[in-house]
């Protein structure tokens, strides 16, 4: 029995377990009964019946033994399975390695996270110079026994002297800050509470930061701590008036003369607001009343700033912050036939990151815009450029779904690249391929899909395959190296990657596409991906399985409902499935998405979050696919209830034969909370389950 599934130990749930695998002995295995309570109400002249409301509950005694029988039957149902062993020795081959991140460079030290052979969690390094000795910073080893309590967004003063950093318990989105003397390798007495931190930003003098934070009383504003004080008193700066679905986050110029804040209201459109720290003045409306986005930076005097204005693959704009008027925006960079997906500045000079066709270009411009060129990269992937606007030497990224990730330190003035770290990994590269085709969805519009498998796999209408996509929130699906892909090509089974529209591989205009009322098309660009990959004898669908989290774990669960007789299993991570009531869960933990959804509270919105929200689809008498649904306690930004009614729905309604499991963590939450072994441990499950179910050899 592993411990990892419990979430309160007792003696019923080992009774429960110990009763499971007495019956596995006899019989065929059923999971625990859940009780029905069949709440009636009529939303919008509409009767919704929740036969499982009581599941919302988390806390309640009967929930907390309906989680740990859940977690009982699944050790019962996968633990048997050769497979499991073996993945795990893969994967801990695949991650078991001295490992690095890209550094950032501050004062001649280089900044970077590292994590040892073997070790849990990622800890925090400095050097002097490229040659000098790493000295640790931080380390989350001693933070909590069972290694669930991690360090993260590390940022250090310009001289080098102080460290801003966070403490996350478990993967809840919440953190503590804490303020390293690096001098001294002791923490300063200033610690800002438990909080969700929308970001933080250091003065130029070291002497106190700026940082976003979100109350649940006043919304989110934006604070200023001076190193020394009471946090309580902190003075609040901005942010009034303004409602919970909106983000405030705080940047200020490395010289010290601004203070800029981005109001972003949800995924669709942003503001920006600025103050002038040398003058006693309040903030300004830089950008504002305009329906678009705006990523900016700041470059001397001028700020640089990427929008899809007028441009829905985007476009570079310069704004003099003498004279920042609309009139006086100086467009450096047009609109193009690929995608905008960023930009930097290092070296006095513009690098540009365009996605042709879901891979990586960078181009290089003057602060002008005259073209400078292109920058070399290792392969066809994903990479990017990071660094500061006045120096030299910045860093260059690099993955592909089957090149590890790398990393550069890259000079501006020449072009040039010198290796920093590249990840040591037991991956034969050279052995595996990525190809990509285009396939039309249900209204034609044509979707790219990324095939990862062996060099010379032909289709024989019997490959194992996984379906993996997200589709929302503005976010590109890019190459990158993932053990848990690794793990399947290696085994001869297809990994397929669809970029759905929600996201952002082609602009604004696929994002919008894809979300509130378009929502559907998502769904149906998925659906077309799965039925091309059996339409092209790559696989049946008793040998498909779809996979997703978060959004995507709303895209597996929406797909299954809709077309449950076309994937054989779904492995469903941290979703979002109870549209209906999706506003009422989310009023603490995640306000922004409901303008990506939509809110159910409103009548016309309702209409269409109901006509495919997962949990009211779920049908009795159904043949239902063998589904694995993973979430935990701590997920303070998708509530996990979501997930607890569904698997209950899906468990009684289902007439399949099909295995429906539950994997709930008490502690693992949307930003991870997992130490490392835990991670393969839960990965080489979700392996195995897919294996298993889709008849891998």
């Amino acid at each position: 029995m592993r411990k990892r599934f419990m979430g309160i130990a007792g003696v019923a749930s080992l009774l429960v377990l110990a009763t499971i695998f007495v019956a596995a002995q006899t019989q065929k295995l059923t999971p625990p009964a859940t009780r029905q309570d069949n709440v009636r109400e009529v939303i919008h002249g509409v009767e919704i019946v929740d036969p499982y409301r009581w599941l919302e509950d988390q806390q309640s005694p009967e929930t907390r033994k309906w989680v740990e029988d859940q977690n009982a039957y699944t050790n019962a149902m996968l633990d048997h399975l050769p497979v499991r062993q073996r993945a795990f020795g893969r994967l801990w081959q695949l991650v078991n390695y001295e490992s690095q991140g890209a550094p950032y460079i501050e004062n001649g030290y280089y900044f970077f996270s590292h994590r040892g052979a073997g070790q849990d969690l990622w800890s925090f390094y400095r050097r002097k110079g490229v040659h000098g000795p790493n000295e640790l910073l931080l380390d989350p080893l001693p933070l909590s026994p069972d290694h669930t309590t991690s360090i993260s967004n590390a940022r250090s003063t310009q001289d080098a002297r102080l460290m801003l950093y966070s403490i996350r318990k478990g993967g809840e989105d919440e953190t503590e800050l804490h303020i390293l003397d690096m001098q001294t390798h002791h923490d300063l007495a200033d610690v800002m509470p438990r909080a969700l931190y929308l970001g933080y930003t250091w003065k130029k003098d070291g002497s106190g930061f700026f940082y976003g934070k979100s109350n649940r009383e006043v919304g989110k504003r934006i604070y200023y701590h001076q190193l020394g004080t009471n946090p309580a008193s902190d003075p609040e700066l901005f942010g009034k008036g303004y409602g919970p679905d909106t983000w405030v986050t705080p940047y200020a110029s490395r010289d010290g003369r601004y203070l800029l804040v981005d109001v972003s209201k949800g995924w669709a459109s942003n503001e920006i607001f600025i103050k002038n720290l040398q003058r006693d003045s309040g903030f300004e409306p830089l950008i504002t009343g305009l329906n678009a986005h705006f990523n900016v930076d700041f470059a001397g005097n001028f700020l640089i700033v990427m929008t899809d204005l007028d441009a829905p693959r985007y476009r570079i704009l310069k704004v003099d912050l003498n004279h920042p008027e609309r009139a006086n925006w100086k467009e450096i960079v047009p609109q193009a036939a690929d995608a905008i997906q960023g930009f930097s500045l290092v070296g006095n000079r513009l690098y540009v990151n365009y996605l042709h066709n879901v891979v990586t270009h960078i181009s290089i411009f003057s602060m002008e815009g005259n073209a400078l060129g292109e920058v070399n990269l290792p392969g066809n992937g994903t990479a990017d450029i990071s660094g500061n606007y006045a120096e030299d030497e910045g860093v260059l990224t690099f993955s592909s779904y089957t090149e590890p990730y790398t990393s550069y330190r890259y000079f501006a003035s020449t072009g040039k690249r010198e290796l920093w770290y590249r990840i040591p990994v037991p991956f034969r590269s050279e052995q595996f391929t990525t190809e990509q085709i285009w396939y039309k969805s249900k209204d034609g519009t044509k979707v790219p899909m990324s095939l990862i498998h062996k060099k010379g796999l032909q289709p024989n209408g019997h490959i194992p395959t996984i379906l993996y996509g997200y589709g929302g929130f503005d976010v590109s699906l890019t190459p990158g190296f993932d053990p848990f892909i690794a793990w399947w090509i290696e085994q001869g089974g297809l990994y397929a990657v669809a970029n759905l529209r929600g996201g952002s591989e082609f602009g604004e205009a696929w994002h919008r596409a894809g979300m509130l009322d378009k929502k559907q098309n998502v769904f149906d660009d998925f659906i077309a991906a799965a039925e091309w990959l059996i339409k092209n004898k790559y696989t049946t669908s008793d040998k498909l399985a779809i996979r997703g989290g978060s959004n995507g774990g709303l895209l597996v669960g929406a797909a299954m409902t809709q077309r449950p007789e076309l994937f054989h299993a779904v492995d469903c991570w941290h979703p979002d499935l109870d549209m209906v009531r999706y506003y009422k869960f989310t009023k603490n933990n995640n306000p922004p998405a409901l303008l990506e959804y939509g809110n159910a509270e409103d009548p016309e919105q309702f209409k269409y979050l109901y006509a495919y929200s997962p949990y009211q689809h779920v049908k009795p008498g159904t043949k239902y696919p063998a589904t694995l649904i993973i979430s935990g306690d701590a997920d303070t930004r998708v509530p996990p209830e979501q997930a607890r009614k569904m698997l209950a729905r899906l468990q009684a309604a289902t007439t399949s034969g099909l295995p429906v499991l539950l994997l709930y963590d008490t502690k693992a939450g949307h930003s991870g909370g997992k130490p490392l072994k835990k991670i393969i441990e839960d990965d080489a499950l979700e392996l195995s389950f897919l294996a298993w179910q889709l008849g891998m050899k």
